[in-house]
């Protein structure tokens, strides 16, 4: 039932190792640095319903763990529309916690079967209200309930996309009559005479609340983070089992979204593994150095990682105003001497950077820097792009780092008394990166793929010594977050069906 002994991280990035236990049906975890254990029982429902596809240590980073501290916040979130009463989870991960105090996988809690008690027309705020059985109520305006009819006029199925045209919506609609039905579900007459008919679990899905539309973005984008620092223990999983196992390829993924970093195992040592591997999500992102590229030292090159020198921590290809979202590196061959690959969280970084300097932060969040590439490789190619270091949303939530000191431009856009300020908060960032307590160090070996999200993780390497029967040569592949994404949610669907 249980997995071999592994190593993971936990919080504040101590390792931490599970000890399991055929003979007394449980698995203890055991926090390296102090004398903490949690116990697990084998008789647990959630634990039994989901242990066969936790088998890898890959997944313990993916399997949905309830935690004493974030799981209140599910709750608010679920009880925002309908006040269920979950019970408290019979198991816990106590001593793991991460820097969002978000378990992976939180927000896709399975939720029971809603039903309906009643339904009406708020006529003078143009809602309509549902009460649920179990108390709670969710309002919708008439205008979206209209927009979104799901009959066969108004929506292909097929493509489960809208056939109403915004022209033929009345913006200012009202209800002629709603009602439940016999079989739970809700019918709407219009002024017009149409007919909406709109499913429990459809609309309770898409309930308004602040907390249930936190919950759905949070399930359709996983954009919690996991920060991490050098105690990281970078996530591994098998490339056999991630090409043919919808499970594995999911826990793979999962990691990848939230922790930015995974490590797969056991590929061959020959070109061509990062294109099968880039199949299994849909396909390559084609660049000017054409769909794959192979780093090794070349004469005359056209990008510093065709040498053999030190390779600061930057994000590849800021030249372009839309970088790749997820980075494949294959290692062929690994140098005689050196080479070492380097990584740390640029999220976490510049979170640092926020708290310990709020100017140099505000600086590279708003001033755009230029970036340039210059060459012929795939074809000819002179790129010019304008960036924030730091990308940040309305909220100011850190969602892109740009910044490849390589490719950053001579030409700097900016008035003379913003110079200075911005190589201030540029050095900041840099030295805060360059703290050996951030930096996760690391060999790939012949056979290793590193996947990484190039949005968020800054990487690197150092200089290195080839010998000519055995020259370093490792093979990369860009992809886009969106092509990533929508395999993790069509193999979630494969593995838990549409719950």
């Amino acid at each position: 039932m249980f997995p071999k002994t592994t190593n993971f991280f936990c919080r504040h990035g101590r390792p931490f190792t599970y000890f399991p236990s055929q003979a007394n049906s449980c698995c203890v975890a055991k926090d390296n640095n102090r004398s903490a254990f949690t116990k697990y029982s084998t008789g647990d429902k959630a634990w039994e319903e989901h242990s066969e596809m936790w088998m890898s240590t890959l997944a313990r980073f993916t399997r949905p763990v309830f935690q004493r501290s974030p799981y209140p916040v599910v709750c608010k979130a679920m009880k925002a529309c309908c006040r269920i009463e979950l019970p408290a989870p019979s198991f816990y991960m106590t001593p793991v916690h991460f820097r969002r105090h978000q378990t992976l996988g939180s927000a896709s809690m399975p939720v029971a079967a809603h039903s309906m008690r009643h339904v009406r027309a708020l006529e003078e705020e143009r809602l309509m209200a549902v009460e649920w059985e179990d108390g709670g109520q969710s309002l919708y305006p008439f205008t979206w309930l209209r927009d979104n009819c799901q009959c066969p006029r108004c929506t292909l199925q097929s493509a489960e996309a809208r056939l109403l045209l915004m022209a033929d919506l009345d913006i200012h609609t009202g209800m002629d009559s709603v009602e439940v039905t016999k079989d739970g579900k809700v019918s709407i007459v219009w002024p017009d005479q149409h007919m909406s008919v709109f499913d429990a679990e459809w609309l309770k899905k898409r309930c308004f609340s602040d907390a249930a539309r936190q919950v759905m973005q949070e399930e359709l984008f996983l954009n919690e983070r996991y920060y991490w620092d050098a105690t990281l223990s970078i996530p591994q999983a098998d490339f056999q089992e991630v090409l043919h196992d919808d499970g594995a390829a999911l826990a793979w993924l999962l990691a990848l979204r939230r922790v930015g970093i995974v490590h797969l195992k056991g590929a061959p040592a020959e070109q061509g593994q990062v294109a099968r591997l880039a199949e299994r999500i849909g396909y390559l992102r084609l660049t000017f150095y054409g769909h794959t590229w192979q780093v090794q030292d070349k004469s005359m090159a056209n990008n510093v990682a065709y040498t053999s020198g030190k390779l600061s921590l930057h994000t590849d290809y800021p030249a372009l105003h839309f970088a790749p979202g997820v980075q494949f590196l294959h290692c062929i061959n690994q140098a005689k001497e050196g080479g070492e690959s380097e990584v740390v969280d640029g999220f976490h970084m510049a979170e640092q950077l926020q708290r310990e300097d709020p100017e140099a932060f505000r600086t590279l969040t708003s001033l755009r820097v230029d970036f340039t590439d210059t060459g012929t490789d795939y074809c000819d190619f002179m790129l010019h792009s304008k960036n924030h270091i730091i990308d940040v949303d309305s909220e100011g939530k850190v969602t892109k780092i740009n910044y490849n000191n390589a490719t950053r431009d001579s030409v700097l856009d900016l008035p003379l008394h913003q110079v200075q300020p911005f190589y201030r908060a540029l050095r900041a960032y840099v030295d805060i990166m360059n703290r050996p307590e951030n930096v996760v160090t690391y060999t790939m070996k012949p056979g290793d793929i590193v996947t990484f999200d190039n949005w968020r993780l800054l990487h690197g390497r150092k200089s290195y010594i080839s010998r000519p029967d055995r020259l370093r040569h490792l093979e990369g592949a860009y992809l886009d977050w969106d092509e990533v994404m929508s395999r993790l949610r069509i193999v979630r669907r494969n593995v838990h069906g549409d719950a």
